[in-house]
């Protein structure tokens, strides 16, 4: 059996992962990175993953890197848990979910969380943060209307893009954005609901010490 373990933070992008790898039912161990005190910065974390970012995922001695490769894998590499499509044109919109989501709503939240990433002037943060968080709300309404339809992302069947989103809906209802998911984005709430209701993504909550935004 292949030896399992995730670096992961707690409500960052690595809990698609944390969420994915408690679906397969599969063992697994969690190193938890506290990055407000720099554990990603720290010699051990850099020794697993020199980018010093979360989630990395460590396999018998092979480390892989980045939220939407380790959602594959770990659906790929457990068909029987069903998070991956079957139909080669759903394959397909799940990668393009997956981009959607890491190139264009992660971005705009990063502008709006750590601005200071775009620019050394102090002087430019507050407007590359509120540019941020505009642009998150403009992508979260395009985010809506795809989810209108009331079932999951992808087919008919729950996946690791659910568990994907989850992360960017919890982000918009926390404190960097105080969106008001429901009331603004109330298909996308939903769907986070029925996410949030499964015995695995409950598990992994209670792990990270989450609340989520009501």
């Amino acid at each position: 059996m292949t030896a399992r373990t995730l670096y992961y933070a707690p409500g960052t992008c690595s809990l698609a992962a944390h969420i994915a790898l408690e679906e397969t039912g599969t063992p697994f161990e969690t190193v938890r990175i506290d990055l407000a005190k720099g554990g990603q910065r720290a010699p051990e974390y850099l020794a697993v993953n020199e980018r010093g970012r979360v989630p990395a995922l460590w396999e018998d001695g092979w480390v892989l890197t980045e939220t939407q490769a380790i959602l594959r894998h770990v659906a790929r590499s457990h068909p029987e848990a069903g998070l991956w499509p079957e139909d080669p044109r759903e394959q397909a919109v799940a990668d393009e979910w997956l981009a959607w989501l890491a190139t264009n709503h992660h971005v705009a939240f990063a502008q709006a969380h750590t601005p200071s990433r775009y620019s050394d002037d102090d002087e430019d943060l507050d407007a590359i943060r509120a540019k941020g968080a505009d642009t998150y709300g403009d992508l979260a309404t395009m985010t809506e209307v795809k989810l209108s339809n009331g079932g999951w992302a992808v087919g008919e069947r729950y996946g690791v893009v659910d568990a994907y989103l989850l992360v960017f809906w919890n982000w918009g209802g926390g404190p960097c954005l105080r969106f008001d998911m429901a009331g603004r984005f109330p298909a996308w709430t939903a769907h986070a609901r029925r996410v949030t209701a499964r015995p695995a993504v409950q598990a992994v909550l209670a792990r990270e010490g989450l609340t989520l935004p009501a």
